[in-house]
Order: C-alpha cells, then sequence, then structure tokens
C-alpha cells in the first residue's frame, strides 16, 4: 500500500480566538483527520480558545495544552498559537486523560496505558508494537511529572513515549492541559499515534557537568525546594558557586548555569526555577536532600541540536515533521538574537511543531534544559 503524507502545521498570531481558530482550521483542515494538536500561548482565553476549537474541529480529536512559547512553521513564536494535524490512513490516535496526578499509582498507570492500547487496537490497521509513540503533556505547576511519567513509561512497555510540562510565560500562575474539550490543570493527557512512517523518540541537551560539586543537605522534596547546599542558604551557595551576589540570581542566570545530576555516567539537568525570600531554591525537577550537583558547561546549542536533527536524517530520511518539547530555559539562556535567530531557523528548516515547556519527558525520565520530541519520516519501513 502507498501512503501519501498526511501531516500539516498551522501557525496563527491573531488575537481575537474566533478569527485564531478559523485560521488554524483553514492551515489544518483535511479528509479522515485523527488528531490535531494545540500548542497556545496563555494570551488566549482557555475557556473561549477551547469552545471555538470545539466548534471548528468537532469531528477530531484535539490535544493541547498552555505553553511558554511556541514553535510554528518559523521558529521560535510568542503570544501564538502553533498546532499540527494528522490524517487516515497515515495516522491513527487515541488519548487518556489522567485527573489524579497526585495519587497517581503503578496500577493506575496500567490501566490507563491498557484502555489506550485497547482503543488504539480496535481502530487501527497498524500493529501496536513497533508502530506506535506515546506523547504526554502534564500540568507544568504540578510538581508530579517524575512519578506520571515513569509509572506510565513502565506500564507502555516498549511503545516509547516524550513529552513536556504545560507552561503560562514564566508567570507560574495557571497551566493547563486541554482533553476532552476543554483545558484543565491538574491533569495530564496520554496520546498514543500509530503510524506505517519510521519514527525515533529523541533528546538533545547542551550541558554537561563540570567543576566544583556540591551536596543538598536539607530539601523539601515533595515541593520541590532545596533550603541548603553544602549546609548554607541554598541561594548564597549557588551563588558563590557561580561567582554572584545572591541579588544577581535571575532567570537568565539558571538558564545559563543549570546544575546537573550524574546518573549511571549520564547527565540529568536539575534546572531552578526561582529564589525564594528565605533563599530556598525552587526547581523544576525532583531534588532531594543527599543528591550531588556539579556545575554545567554549556555547548554551542545550535551546533548540538543540528548534529541531533542530522542523525536523525541519517537514520530515518528527510523528515516530514519533527514534534518538540523545548524547555523554556534553553531559550532565556539564549538571549543573544543572532543565536535565538539561528536556532529558529533551523526547528523551521527540520519542520519542527511545539512549544516552549515548564520539563520534558524522555520515557521514564523527566528532565530539564533538554529538547525532547519525535522525527517522523516519510519513508514506509521495508
Amino acid at each position: 500500500m502507498n501512503f501519501a503524507p498526511r501531516v500539516r502545521r498551522g501557525h496563527t498570531t491573531l488575537a481575537d480566538v474566533d478569527a485564531a481558530v478559523d485560521e488554524l482550521h483553514a492551515q489544518l483542515d483535511q479528509a479522515d483527520s485523527t488528531l490535531v494538536l494545540i500548542f497556545a500561548s496563555p494570551d488566549y482565553p482557555p475557556e473561549a480558545l477551547a469552545a471555538a476549537l470545539n466548534r471548528r474541529f468537532a469531528d477530531t480529536l484535539v490535544v493541547g495544552c498552555t505553553t511558554a512559547g511556541e514553535i510554528g512553521p518559523g521558529g521560535y513564536q510568542h503570544h501564538s498559537i502553533s498546532a499540527v494535524s494528522f490524517a487516515a490512513p497515515d495516522f491513527c490516535a487515541v488519548a487518556q486523560r489522567i485527573d489524579d496526578l497526585a495519587g497517581m499509582s503503578l496500577s493506575d498507570a496500567l490501566g490507563v496505558a491498557m484502555g489506550a492500547r485497547h482503543q488504539l487496537g480496535v481502530r487501527s490497521p497498524f500493529p501496536i508494537e513497533r508502530r506506535t509513540f506515546a506523547l504526554l503533556l502534564i500540568d507544568g505547576l504540578s510538581a508530579r511529572e517524575e512519578q506520571v511519567a515513569s509509572r506510565l513509561s513502565r506500564a507502555l512497555g516498549d511503545i516509547p513515549m516524550f513529552g513536556g510540562s504545560a507552561g503560562d510565560n514564566m508567570r507560574f500562575e495557571r497551566t493547563a492541559v486541554l482533553i476532552d474539550g476543554q483545558f484543565v490543570s491538574a491533569a495530564a493527557a496520554l496520546v498514543l499515534v500509530s503510524t506505517p512512517h519510521p519514527f525515533e523518540v529523541f533528546k538533545s541537551e547542551h550541558a554537561a557537568g563540570y567543576g566544583e560539586r556540591v551536596v543538598v543537605t536539607e530539601a523539601d522534596a515533595d515541593r520541590r525546594i532545596v533550603t541548603e547546599i553544602n549546609a548554607e542558604p541554598a541561594a548564597a551557595e549557588y551563588a558563590r558557586l557561580l561567582g554572584l551576589a545572591p541579588e544577581k540570581l535571575t532567570p537568565q542566570a539558571f538558564a545559563a548555569h543549570p546544575l546537573v545530576l550524574q546518573v549511571g555516567g549520564v547527565p540529568y539537568v536539575r534546572s531552578i526555577q526561582r529564589v525564594n525570600p528565605d533563599l530556598s531554591l525552587s526547581f523544576f525537577c525532583a531534588i532531594d536532600e543527599g543528591l550531588v550537583l556539579s556545575g554545567t558547561r554549556a555547548h554551542d546549542v545550535v551546533s548540538n541540536l543540528a548534529r541531533t536533527f542530522d542523525g536523525l536524517r541519517r537514520r530515518l530520511g528527510p523528515l516530514q515533521i519533527v514534534l518538540g518539547c523545548d524547555c523554556i530555559l534553553r531559550t532565556l539562556a539564549e538571549h543573544d538574537s543572532a543565536t535565538r535567530a539561528r536556532l529558529s531557523a533551523l526547528l523551521a528548516a527540520n519542520h519542527v511543531v511545539g512549544f516552549n515547556t515548564y520539563g520534558e519527558q524522555f520515557n521514564a525520565m523527566h528532565v530539564n534544559q533538554t529538547f525532547t520530541g519525535i522525527a517522523i519520516g516519510y519513508g514506509l519501513p521495508a
């Protein structure tokens, strides 16, 4: 059987909700559409946006989230909506809503995964094994990404998973996931997609551990707050490590100098969200007492990501679409407008659609300052 590519990308900067959704519909609408993914700036009123999407895409599964920035056909965007649609016969998709993030057990995760696999098995003409990937979109203020990603990944077995934590443009007030026709907080959406096209779930990071190591000596793991590093107030000790005064600790400083945890020789970035009045540090990722962290040395983010895309093309052939979840702190660190323009051009050239996140999921791991995604080629497997 021959398959014509059935992927369409869309983007709008129109401020009026109805006009913006009309523009997206004109770009994304195609026969036998099976899935529309929406990545929306929190500037759009969520209730009005959900209602407009329900009207225009009434017969299609629509899933998405709020963002800390969007990635569209022109690269990085703000105050906009980026989107992509997939259609049969190339793609079949189902989605499951997850509400009890705090109480989610492995048994609950198995129920979610089995329910999604059953639905997909009924609808998909392709075998689930080796032809299916998973996308997890989750409330970025829930502080439950580690548990949810770990348990869902175990429950999904050999189905690879990637995803991102919803954002709200660094306001840290409300992040939401679009599922079942509404934007909901304290929730997640698991999407399973089957396709005969070759694909690969991947991650790319440009920070490596080096230099002085520090120890977390006091922390509130449930709230992701570190109160002491090396038995000193956390923010003061982190500032000393950077050679800065504590009052100079800004989001740009956090982005440029994250801390890294080594697990089995593999670096996992632990990014700082903010300094609290008591000089404790709030993190975007799991943190606990006794962890040994090190400072980082950033490599060139553009060449690093370009090598990632080059490798994907070697393995998959030309790329028809890349769904990308890019940590907001990566873009904050790249304040140079020329670097940002190079990154945007690279994303556009590789057909990336996605969003800036408050954290990323890569199979069982929740990570920071990482670009995670899935690349889908044009070719059919042998």
